[in-house]
């Protein structure tokens, strides 16, 4: 019998992952399904119950619903319990495991498909909301010079840097020095936003990377107008997707060909 996997979310009409995971799957052999559900707002759970119910294997999880994916599993990788959020969930028996791709996703995109070594480079990490909580301990883990998490709210920041060896914080405008990847996880780009940042903290021969996927945003066009090279975030869809795959079918895909056919359209 084909097994099942879906990503929840609301929305969820728009998403990329099916098509991903069904490339995976061509490309691997396996004998799996992987379709969109979209969850009320309010019963998140109840889906979930309802597609294990009838023979559910695991989901993705998408927004709004990371952090109540992590309250529901019955348990959680290590790296779920750093991000505090729940991307991926494994359906075995009673349990449900609870994993995050997003970090390794990231990660794997920077290093693999753009060719930039973390390790030793200074990282500004933009933002200090989920996103930004659920790639950093994968960040530290490549030994990084220096992991700087910058936010409008100062104090959120410096709450964040507090929960991870390592990390240092600021204030947007209170950012010191240059840095050679500039990751953007604030949700600036969904409204057009930009960001109360200066091209100066762009070192010579940075890498901008922005989660976001699909569009130049101001992040993005500041960056360009310091001549920065630029990278959006659907490789790290990619990757994480991978990693997702892996969790469910101990089985990695070439992640190379599946990015090719996606920036094509």
């Amino acid at each position: 019998m084909t097994d099942r996997y879906v990503v929840f979310g609301n929305p969820i009409a728009h998403s990329k992952s099916p098509r991903i995971h069904g490339l995976f799957a061509a490309q691997t052999g396996q004998d799996m399904a992987y379709e969109t559900c979209l969850a009320p707002l309010d019963g998140f759970a109840a889906t979930v119950t309802q597609f294990r119910a009838t023979g559910g294997k695991g989901g993705n999880v998408t927004v709004p619903f990371k952090e109540e994916a992590f309250r529901l599993c019955t348990r959680l990788s290590e790296r779920a319990q750093a991000a505090g959020a729940v991307n991926t969930m494994n359906f075995s028996g009673d349990e449900i495991l609870g994993d995050n791709t997003d970090g390794a996703g990231l990660v794997a995109d920077i290093r693999r498909n753009l060719g930039m070594i973390i390790t030793g480079k200074r990282v500004l990490l933009l933002g200090a909301g989920g996103a930004a909580r659920g790639v950093i301990q994968p960040l530290m883990a490549e030994k990084p010079a220096q992991l700087l998490i910058a936010n409008r709210t100062e104090g959120k920041a410096t709450a964040l840097a507090c929960e991870f060896s390592g990390c240092a914080a600021a204030g947007f405008t209170d950012i010191d020095g240059t840095f050679d990847i500039v990751i953007n996880a604030t949700s600036a780009g969904l409204s057009n936003d930009a960001l109360p940042i200066a091209g100066s903290v762009f070192a010579p021969g940075a890498l901008a990377y922005d989660m976001m996927y699909g569009k130049a945003t101001p992040f993005l066009q500041l960056a360009t107008a310091h001549g920065t090279r630029c990278a959006d975030g659907l490789g790290m869809l990619v990757e994480q997707a991978a990693e997702a795959f892996f969790v469910w079918r101990g089985v990695r895909p070439d992640t190379g060909p599946v990015l090719d056919l996606l920036r094509a359209g």
